[in-house]
């Protein structure tokens, strides 16, 4: 049986517009599911008991599914170094290692660190994003809109602050405020409209500050929503302007274009408008 050519495998793995690129990603997406179920049974220590072997040999066929699928990728894509360098490179290096990591560790004192690798097993849920279209646009409304989502935790952090050391002045350790740092969880939770309850403020003063901080948390909440919408409104309509490479996720190309000018990787076809975008067009 002769194997397939580079050019082959590349158009099957990393492209979507043929029947065979459908079905691997079909194949791959249920057993990404697949490997994620597993990992959940066997978080479970009453299945473990039971099943704990043959959930270990599926884990094990698993990993060695996304090993193969890794080295398969590296030898067919057009830029094996900017593959293993981007997004999607690592996160299928994630969804391998813990499993080989957790061989070298022995010993009975380092059973935490072999659980975290085992749940580190859930990244393997991130490769779906190479799956989903609409997910790539998320990813990059987040990366356009990140310096003022940035302002904003930083801005949050300075209230949760504050808020946290007037309660620890008014309240003090009688009520439960026994540090900054506590106080500043209850700041947190609060402000989040999370209210958890194991920490409330006893005098008037502070369930004041407190009903000031529950009223500010939702005002607070519009602020990051906004603006991950406004820039995800950008992006969908930079997202039929402007075709982007599915492989170094740089835009500018040609809309005839099949193949990418800056990695060399084949292009996916332009999508097609939605009816806001053809009424848009019709304006213009």
């Amino acid at each position: 049986m002769q194997w397939p050519s580079k050019d082959v495998l590349y158009t099957v793995i990393f492209g979507t517009e043929t029947p065979a690129g459908r079905r691997f990603d079909l194949a791959l997406i249920v057993v990404i599911l697949l490997s994620i179920a597993v990992l959940l049974l066997d978080s479970m220590s009453s299945v473990r008991t039971h099943i704990g072997g043959t959930l270990y040999v599926l884990e094990w066929t698993f990993t060695l599914l996304f090993t193969v699928e890794y080295g398969v990728r590296v030898y067919c894509a057009h830029n094996r170094l900017a593959y293993m360098r981007s997004f999607y490179g690592v996160i299928d290096v994630l969804a391998v290692m813990p499993t080989y990591l957790a061989m070298f560790i022995p010993g009975a004192n380092l059973l935490l660190m072999v659980r975290l690798l085992r749940v580190l097993r859930i990244f393997r849920i991130l490769k779906l994003f190479r799956y989903a279209h609409e997910a790539n646009v998320l990813l990059r409304s987040l990366n356009q809109s990140r310096r003022k989502i940035m302002v904003f935790f930083s801005s949050l952090f300075i209230l949760v602050t504050l808020f946290g050391s007037l309660l620890y002045v008014v309240e003090g350790p009688e009520n439960g405020f026994t540090s900054i740092p506590i106080s500043i969880y209850w700041a947190i939770v609060t402000i989040t409209t999370v209210g958890f309850g194991d920490i409330t403020p006893q005098t008037p003063l502070g369930r004041g500050i407190a009903a000031i901080t529950m009223l500010m948390g939702y005002a607070i909440i519009a602020v990051p929503t906004g603006i991950l919408s406004a820039e995800l409104g950008r992006e969908m309509r930079r997202e039929y302007d402007m075709r982007h490479c599915p492989q170094c996720d740089k835009t500018g190309h040609d809309q005839d274009a099949k193949y990418c000018k800056y990695c060399g990787g084949g292009m996916e076809p332009k999508p097609a408008p939605t009816p806001v975008q053809e009424q848009e067009q019709e304006q213009k």
